[in-house]
């Protein structure tokens, strides 16, 4: 089985507060996290012979751009991170988690630390293919989102969906109907979810009442 690998930062969340730190001035408001200058170039470097490998360099305090690539690949491949995303988002080293799968691709998962919405990044480590991308991460950063390690959760507002990072194999749920859910204040929607390989559990705000759902699952 290949290797998959954790940013070791990510073991600093599990002794945050639900809410995140606070911001850098302490007359602002709390924050998901800390959104001190961004100052120095994120590296994530994956344990495999051809060394695959993802930054996010920095500028004027912000994320600028993310370059990938692997030992004879030939090439980086780079794009702008807020033209990748659309959206302006402050990042924080400690908020983020990239999983390697050799040189086939990378996934990159990161929260905004104004809002704590969730992103997730798929990097392809070809010269061509495209990048996937989802603004509707449940991603485990966050305390109150119970997640096994191996699995890449969204949603669409109307379901859930499960990913295993390495296998690319999935599974769902459904929340019964379309949920006016504003990902930029996630927690107003989605209390919590606890999900493994074979179960998803969720906690939801439906018609102003909080429900749970749940259903065991296998991934294919």
């Amino acid at each position: 089985m290949m290797k998959l690998l954790v940013a070791p930062a990510i073991a600093i969340v599990l002794i945050l507060s639900i809410t995140g730190c606070k911001s850098s001035s302490s007359k602002g408001p709390v924050l998901f996290c800390d959104t001190a200058c961004l100052k120095d170039t994120i590296k994530f470097n994956g344990d495999f012979a051809l060394k695959p490998y993802v930054y996010i360099s920095a500028r004027d305090c912000r994320a600028d751009s993310l370059i990938w690539s692997y030992k004879g690949m030939g090439i980086n491949r780079k794009t702008g991170f807020t033209y990748l995303l659309n959206n302006s988002v402050s990042i924080n080293k400690d908020y983020i988690r990239c999983v390697f799968n050799d040189t086939s691709y990378a996934w990159l998962l990161f929260n905004d630390c104004a809002t704590g919405r969730g992103y997730q990044l798929r990097l392809p480590f070809n010269k061509t293919a495209d990048i996937g991308r989802k603004s509707s991460g449940i991603n485990n950063i966050d305390k109150k989102f119970s997640i096994s390690d191996n699995l890449v959760v969204n949603t669409d507002r109307g379901n859930i969906y499960v990913e295993d990072m390495i296998t690319g194999k999935k599974a769902m749920m459904t929340f019964g109907q379309k949920l006016d859910i504003d990902y930029d204040a996630i927690h107003e929607y989605i209390d919590s979810v606890n999900i493994t390989n074979s179960r998803i559990w969720v906690k939801i705000l439906v018609d102003k009442k909080w429900v749970e759902k749940e259903k065991n699952i296998t991934l294919e």
